[in-house]
């Protein structure tokens, strides 16, 4: 195998304490997601929008990679390994990963109103009233619902040169991410992980319908 690509999801970070926040009925934490989750939301609820992440970051900081961020970690000892994730937490990084792309932002990064391109490290809330070095206030870093996702034409190209897909712990339900299945090559082994699984096994896809630990063990156990 010449190049593994991951792609990860909720469920990667969920045995770490993270939750995945969209429940059964499309509320985060008891909001609607277009509210907490949309330029327009944070338009007219600015607030509430800073509070919602600002909570998120709080728990962030207190949970820790769990044995499926570190077993992905160790595999680029012995392979090249580039991770795709939709979570917009440092779990990967934090447990040794060295190539992560994240589609949707990342949470513990702000960014200006006025330039998308001027991103930086935060760690603590974000108010109303913090501005940029150009006079802007500053928002959280992550991709909202009807924004671009700006990193997904360089997932595209290294979905494109995997050797084998695996995918842990998404219900390949949000698009583009979801997408990215398409555009590996067809001799293209597909792994997918997940305790409720979206995907059928098929001649290219195996499924292996466990949580990330045990699922990405079993993986490496018997399919590398």
């Amino acid at each position: 195998m010449k190049h593994l690509v991951v792609l990860t999801g909720a469920g990667m970070s969920a045995e770490s304490g993270i939750k995945t926040f969209r429940d059964e009925n499309g509320l985060w934490e008891g909001h609607d997601v277009m509210t907490v989750a949309s330029p327009d939301g944070f338009k007219k609820h600015p607030e509430l929008v800073l509070d919602f992440y600002n909570q998120r970051r709080k728990q962030l900081l207190e949970v820790s990679p769990n044995q499926a961020h570190y077993l992905l970690a160790s595999l680029e000892k012995d392979i090249k390994t580039t991770i795709i994730t939709q979570n917009v937490d440092d779990l990967h990084e934090r447990a040794g990963s060295s190539n992560v792309i994240h589609l949707h932002g990342e949470l513990l990064k702000a960014r200006s109103t006025g330039n998308a391109t001027n991103v930086f490290p935060w760690k603590k809330d974000i108010m109303l009233g913090d501005i940029c070095k150009e006079g802007h206030q500053i928002r959280p870093h992550i991709v909202w619902f009807g924004e671009a996702v700006p990193m997904i034409e360089n997932a595209i190209k290294i979905c494109q040169t995997a050797d084998v897909l695996l995918i842990i712990g998404t219900s390949m339900q949000v698009y583009p991410a979801a997408s990215l299945v398409d555009y590996v090559p067809q001799n293209t082994s597909i792994y997918y992980i997940d305790p409720k699984p979206a995907l059928s096994a098929t001649h290219q896809v195996n499924v292996i319908s466990e949580k990330a630990t045990t699922g990405l063990q079993k993986f490496i156990n018997y399919y590398l």
